[in-house]
C-alpha cells in the first residue's frame, strides 16, 4: 500500500509524522496506545503523534479501542466507508500480559435499538487470559 497516496485519497497531507503513524499502526500486530506508538517512533514527540494520531481518527483512517486497561488503542481501519460497520469487530483483552487482540473473524452481535438513538461507535472488548498465557501458567 502506498501509505502516502491512501492519506491523500483521504484528505490529509501527508508529512513524514502523519505516514511514520499510519505506517507503525499498519505494521502492527495488534492495536497499539500511545505509549507504544512512543516507544516505536522513540525520537517522536509524544504530542506530534497524538496530533497525527487524532487527525487520522478524524478522517476514519484509524478507529480507536477502549479495552479497559485505562490507555486508548488505535487500530487502522479495514474499511475504507466511514460510514460502514466493517472495522466494529469484537476485541480480546489479557488481564494477565495486558494485550488487546483483534478477533476480526467474529462479529459484534446485532442490537436493535429504538428508531430514535443513532450509532456512532461499538466497543465490544472480552476479558481473560490469552492462549500465551494460559500455556505459561
Amino acid at each position: 500500500m502506498d501509505i502516502e497516496q491512501h492519506l491523500i485519497e483521504r484528505g490529509i497531507k501527508p508529512t513524514a509524522m502523519r505516514t511514520l503513524v499510519f505506517r507503525t499502526l499498519s505494521q502492527a500486530r495488534s492495536p497499539q496506545s500511545l505509549r507504544d506508538i512512543e516507544d516505536t517512533l522513540i525520537t517522536a514527540e509524544r504530542s506530534t503523534i497524538f496530533r497525527a494520531l487524532t487527525l487520522l481518527v478524524s478522517h476514519h483512517l484509524v478507529h480507536t479501542i477502549e479495552d479497559g486497561s485505562g490507555a486508548l488503542k488505535y487500530e487502522v481501519c479495514m474499511s475504507h466507508d466511514h460510514n460502514s460497520f466493517d472495522d466494529h469487530h469484537p476485541h480480546f483483552y489479557c488481564e494477565h500480559c495486558g494485550r488487546t487482540f483483534c478477533l476480526h473473524d467474529e462479529r459484534i452481535p446485532r442490537i436493535n435499538l429504538p428508531d430514535s438513538y443513532q450509532v456512532h461507535s461499538i466497543n465490544f472488548v472480552i476479558k481473560g487470559i490469552c492462549p500465551d498465557c494460559t500455556s505459561k501458567a
